[in-house]
């Protein structure tokens, strides 16, 4: 029996986890019995109570087939965690106190390094790590910044401190995952300093919706509210001052022209506030002379080392004091590291005017020996590109400067080569599925070309920044840059010839492949499956339709389907390639790793715009990756409604970054507030988010998409309908299985519920709706209905209907929902020896979730979510294949060719025949909060 992980044990009793306590079981079975019936109709339950495997699972190599059933067996449908589903699971919560680290004022290695998130997508500004031998600092976490630390092998453990340059989704969106698994790491789990302008109070706010809060108790902000009136803004504050390192701030406000020709704070909207930090290291002591102390008296031995501290010391021979300026040589000022963040041409003037940056100028009186080494430049190429700005950074003199803002560059350079290579193979092998990524151009635009040509004869010298390019700053001797990190140049071409060289029989597989488009266009017949074909379920007890391990679903649940549940529906027989697309975005559970990204689906319903499924960090980078930056923008443009399943962060901390660039991109353009369905606590996060950045969105309660309330409200004529129900999924936070039902009404979003009708209809849907599942508080999965539409002959064809679970155990309520749905879309996180753990997290096993799909007559079963564990392929029986398929990340399922999909898989395996095995060398860390 799996054990289960020592992080889980720190939630769950062991007893708990594999074998629930009688009692546990009785009290279930009376809270449920006082229950009101409609409540347990909602979710599909009756009693619910951990599995006692002991008694109930038969011993191997005997059947189950004739036999009826224990009492016990036939009490319950489905295991879960009942406290975890409750949110009551706390258990023992770890300090998450700040790291202590012995510093060391003589570093040996000290460097700044480019962390490139963003340089190929756009999506996010680049990353900044300051590395001291035992001190790490980051300045800004964009998206995709935990991913690109596991990918480069950045140990997200060792890092004291996070600067934020501004507070917005653009340099902040990495931050709540960042958090949270610092949170999850070790039994007690870790804290990290936060630093940021005055902003930085509303984003902490907003992040506590579902961050502890003690994971968020070292986070400093600096300077005043941006609408009170400001102290000097020209001045620096001193936000940190070790042995190692002094880091100060200056604020850059942006000049905004109000038709007056001046500009006040009243014009200043969330995030405008931009930061420019110097990193001062100390001076570097003269060199120690032995003479000089002979000479002065002294023998050698430790007073010799404390001179080179810089502490004075007597005299071995003569009555006198010996300094540290008697013996040493002259000391060389410490390097020092601008940090400047302009991001538009209104900050400019406020930072050309900076007066602590003026003592660093090559013409300033007040220099005194000061000099700045490198400045890393973070705003974007048209502001930097600027002949003003320019000009400002000649003031610096010979100083190196290293321009990583956005520019134009290749995306054959990909920054998460790991995964750029997964795709490229993939697309190798399967180019229907996996179509080739949105590369950019390899030549510049016409109108950058010019924008260079402008400012050339301006230019101040400069190097474009490279992922992973170094300088350095200790020991002195290396001060400059160092390009030996820079990865290689890697190439799609590359990618495939290495990929043929390890696998030479690869070769043939596109080929093969290819024939089953050919065989799906030629012959409408039904495709058959290669591998084992099952009629009927296997684990269906002929006698008595029930489980044959007691385990999963009663009678109302399962239904054997005929034979012929394997023929085309109508829908895809006649689908055209424009009718529906469904592109997985994230495929990972928890966290994102090096070859999946965390949760989200795009539904693609072309020239009817799209809808998000789940948003998890990263989700905008991922559209870059596979749209290519222009069009991901017009999906991300002709969005009709983002719908969330539940509040964990792996779901939903991209949607902020979305939301922002959507509001950006129709800036001036007439448009409706982008509808976002979710849960309420995720509300609460996008009311408080939106005091920083301008979101456009409209908010949703997932609890009034349910079903009944759905179909009564589209069906309703009269002017004051009733309300619709509010809460029937029984884990609301604080309840116990109270009956939402019986509350006074509560008002509902008239407006939000209007838009939902004008969203339906503008994407063709003849419905959406909500099904409460089994996972956390408030969580749900969702259906979406096609209208129907008639085909070339004029005959009505029934609309496709797509099914996705969420994060859940095996439910009925979803079985039921997922009645002849043309795509079932369900979570798998755990393999089949990990069902005690599966459990215990409220997730669904491979074999789980494809009997779910199987029971509910699902045409097809895509499975996503997949833990960590399994790096590239999960762990997955071919017996029950036959009409499933598993996702990888940037897949794209179009709507006609789901009849071909199962037989791709076998194929794909190939790509991973070493590979089928949990990958130990690379640390997993599964956080206990999702």
């Amino acid at each position: 029996m799996p054990q289960v992980a020592a992080p889980l044990r720190l939630l769950l009793p062991l007893s708990q986890t594999l074998a629930a306590p009688a009692p546990l079981l009785h009290h279930s079975r009376r809270l449920l019995s006082s229950c009101p019936a409609s409540l347990s109709r909602a979710a599909g339950l009756r009693a619910l109570a951990y599995r006692r495997r002991r008694h109930t699972e038969p011993r191997r190599g005997t059947s189950t087939l004739g036999k009826a059933p224990a009492k016990e067996e036939m009490d319950k449908e489905v295991a879960f965690n009942r406290k975890r589903a409750e949110g009551k699971d706390g258990g023992k919560r770890g300090s998450m106190e700040l790291k202590t680290r012995r510093l060391n004022p003589v570093n040996t290695t000290c460097y700044v390094q480019i962390l490139g998130t963003g340089m190929d997508t756009q999506d996010t500004s680049p990353s900044i790590l300051l590395f001291f031998d035992k001190q790490r600092f980051i300045f800004n976490a964009g998206e995709g910044l935990q991913r690109f630390c596991t990918e480069h092998k950045i140990k997200l453990s060792k890092i004291d401190h996070i600067f934020l340059t501004r507070v917005c989704s653009e340099t902040a969106g990495g931050l709540p995952g960042l958090v949270l698994t610092l949170a999850g790491i070790g039994d007690e789990g870790m804290s990290v300093n936060i630093w940021g302008p005055s902003d930085l109070d509303f984003l902490a706010g907003a992040m506590r919706s579902f961050i502890p809060n003690r994971a968020m108790l070292h986070t400093h902000s600096f300077g005043a509210d941006r609408n009170a009136s400001s102290p000097q803004s020209t001045d620096s504050v001193i936000v940190l001052d070790d042995e190692v390192v002094r880091v100060s701030a200056m604020f850059v406000k942006p000049k905004y022209n109000n038709g007056t020709g001046s500009s006040n704070d009243s014009d200043m909207k969330p995030g405008d506030t931009a930061i420019v930090y110097a990193c001062e290291l100390p001076e570097i002591k003269g060199k120690f002379d032995p003479s000089k102390a002979a000479a002065l008296g002294l023998r050698p031995g430790p007073k010799y080392r404390e001179l080179q501290l810089g502490n004075s010391v007597q005299s071995d021979q003569f009555d006198e004091m010996v300094h540290p300026s008697d013996v040493l040589g002259p000391s060389i000022p410490g390097p020092t590291v601008l940090l400047v963040d302009c991001p538009t041409q209104y900050h400019m003037p406020e930072l050309f005017s900076l007066h602590p940056l003026s003592c660093f100028y090559e013409d300033s009186p007040e220099q005194s020996g000061k000099k700045v080494n490198c400045i890393i430049h973070l705003g974007p190429s048209p502001v930097t590109r600027s002949v003003d700005y320019q000009n400002w950074m000649k003031k610096f003199g010979a100083t190196q400067h290293i321009m990583a803002g956005h520019e134009i560059k290749n995306m054959e350079i990909p920054i998460l080569k790991g995964s750029a290579r997964i795709s490229s193979h993939l697309n190798f092998v399967c180019p229907q599925l996996f179509p080739s990524s949105g590369f950019w151009s390899e030549q510049p635009s016409n109108d950058v070309m010019e924008n260079d040509k402008s400012v050339s004869s301006e230019a101040c010298g400069s190097v474009s920044a490279q992922n992973l390019l170094k300088f350095h700053l200790r020991p002195y001797a290396q001060l400059g840059l160092d390009r030996t990190s820079i990865p290689n140049l890697f190439t799609y071409k590359d990618f495939v010839e290495e990929l043929v060289s390890e696998i030479p029989a690869i070769r043939e597989v596109p080929e093969q492949v290819c024939k089953f488009w050919q065989n799906n266009a030629n012959d409408n017949n039904i495709l058959t499956p290669t591998g084992n074909h099952m009629g009927e379920e296997q684990w269906i007890n002929k006698k008595s339709d029930k489980v044959d391990d007691g385990t999963l679903f009663q009678e109302i649940v399962l239904r054997k389907h005929p034979r012929d549940n394997q023929e085309i529906p109508c829908c895809v027989e006649d689908a055209t390639r424009e009718d529906m697309e469904i592109t997985f975005l994230g495929t990972g559970s928890s966290q994102p790793s090096k070859y999946r990204n965390v949760s989200s689906i795009y539904i693609n319903l072309f020239e009817r715009g799209g809808i998000l499924l789940d948003c998890g960090e990263g989700t905008l980078g991922q559209l870059k990756r596979r749209f290519g930056v222009n069009d991901a923008d017009e999906a991300v443009k002709g969005l009709r409604c983002i719908w969330i399943s539940h509040i964990h962060a792996d779901h939903h901390t991209g949607l902020a970054r979305i939301l922002a660039l959507r509001s950006k991109l129709l800036k001036g353009v007439p448009h409706k507030p982008l509808l976002v369905i979710g849960p309420r606590p995720l509300e609460r996060f996008l009311n408080a988010y939106s005091t920083l950045e301008h979101l456009d969105m409209q908010f949703l309660d997932c609890r009034h998409t349910l079903k009944s309330s759905v179909e009564a409200f589209l069906s309703e004529n009269d002017t004051d309908p009733a309300t619709p129900q509010l809460e029937t999924t029984m884990f609301a936070p604080g309840t116990r299985m109270e009956n939402y039902n019986r509350k006074p009404a509560s008002p509902r979003d008239t407006t939000a519920l209007a838009n939902f009708k004008e969203v339906l209809q503008e994407s063709g849907l003849e419905i959406l709706y909500s099904v409460p599942v089994l996972h956390c508080p408030q969580a749900f999965g969702v259906v979406l209905k096609a209208m129907e539409k008639a085909n070339s002959t004029g005959k009505v064809i029934p609309g496709w209907k797509v099914v996705y679970s969420g994060d859940t155990r095996p439910c009925p309520g979803l079985i039921d929902a997922s009645r002849d749905a043309t795509v079932l879309i369900h979570e798998a996180t755990f393999e089949d020896s990990m069902k005690d753990e599966a459990i215990a997290r409220n997730h669904s096993t491979t074999k789980e979730a494809i009997e779910v799909g199987t029971s509910a007559g699902a045409y097809r079963i895509i499975l996503t979510h997949f833990s960590q564990r399994y790096p590239k392929i999960p762990v997955i029986d071919e017996v029950d294949m036959e009409k499933t398929c598993i996702a990888f990340d940037l897949m794209s399922v179009n709507l006609a060719d789901l009849p071909v999909v199962p037989k791709v898989l076998p194929h794909l395996k190939v790509l991973f025949k070493d590979e089928l095995v949990v990958d130990e060398a690379e640390e997993v860390q599964e956080a206990a909060v999702y």
